[in-house]
């Protein structure tokens, strides 16, 4: 078993959409996109979200 940090870890669908107010279907694809790059993933869904 590794340890991982935090944003290594990929985001759940349901927490990235309640986290940014948008639809699981986005928060989905934004996911799909980026993976575990917190950084880009948050980026796009705060530009979603507008």
């Amino acid at each position: 078993m590794s340890d991982q940090k935090t944003a290594d870890k990929a985001y759940e669908p349901v927490a990235f959409a309640k986290r940014h107010r948008i639809s699981l279907e986005d928060a989905k694809a934004i996911l799909e996109k980026h993976g575990s790059d917190h950084k880009n993933a948050d980026k796009e869904g705060r530009r979603v979200s507008l």
